[in-house]
């Protein structure tokens, strides 16, 4: 039996969690039926960090505790254009397949339950989503996270190859504004008051 549940927990502070998925399984042994508890968490700081994690307990608490921890341990850093990604990107792990593109502002978050709740814990706003494999929410989830993790913006991909920006992308005036689209996002955090950054997440 698989629960899934998409919403906030705010124990954790700094960090959003989200329970994806809760499954209960059970082990026949000599004097019965042995009941245990699978939970797949994400967690992320709506900035552009995110991790996902899986913890397994006797007890529902505590396997969602365990799941927080390991989400905690593999934190991931997305890079982000505004309120959303880069460019286009299609990943395949295992038996899943995730497609996320680039939405423009006000598009909002178009995607179903398990990659939803990765999109979100990590801050991203205006992005399409579509999982094209598996919908086993443990593989959908990871894979999402690792597609998030391919991503390179403009900057990353010229450093790389050791040209400037103006020669990947063969036109000046288009890299210049793709730059400045990337610049955005730390440029308004510069100029934020000390008192929304201290209120930031």
């Amino acid at each position: 039996m698989a629960m899934r549940m998409d919403r906030r927990d705010d124990r954790g502070g700094e960090f959003q969690e989200k329970i994806v998925s809760l499954n209960r399984v059970a082990k026949v042994v000599k004097g019965g039926r042995r009941f245990s508890f699978a939970a797949l968490v994400v967690a992320g700081d709506g900035a552009g960090r995110v991790g996902a994690g899986l913890g397994k307990a006797g007890e529902v608490p505590e396997a969602i505790r365990k799941g927080v921890e390991d989400a905690k341990k593999h934190m991931i850093t997305v890079p982000m254009v505004g309120t959303t990604i880069p460019h286009e990107v299609r990943y395949k792990l295992g038996a899943a397949k995730v497609l996320l593109k680039p939405g423009v502002p006000g598009t909002g978050v178009i995607s179903g339950s398990s990659m939803r709740a990765v999109v979100e814990a990590a801050g991203i706003h205006d992005i399409l989503t579509k999982s094209l494999g598996t919908d086993n929410p443990i593989n959908v989830v990871r894979a999402t996270v690792a597609a998030l993790a391919s991503l390179r913006t403009l900057a990353d991909v010229a450093e790389v190859r050791g040209r400037t920006p103006e020669q990947v992308i063969g036109s000046r005036k288009l890299a210049d504004r793709m730059l400045a689209r990337e610049r955005e996002p730390a440029a308004a955090e510069a100029d934020a008051p000390p008192a929304a950054k201290a209120a930031a997440p």
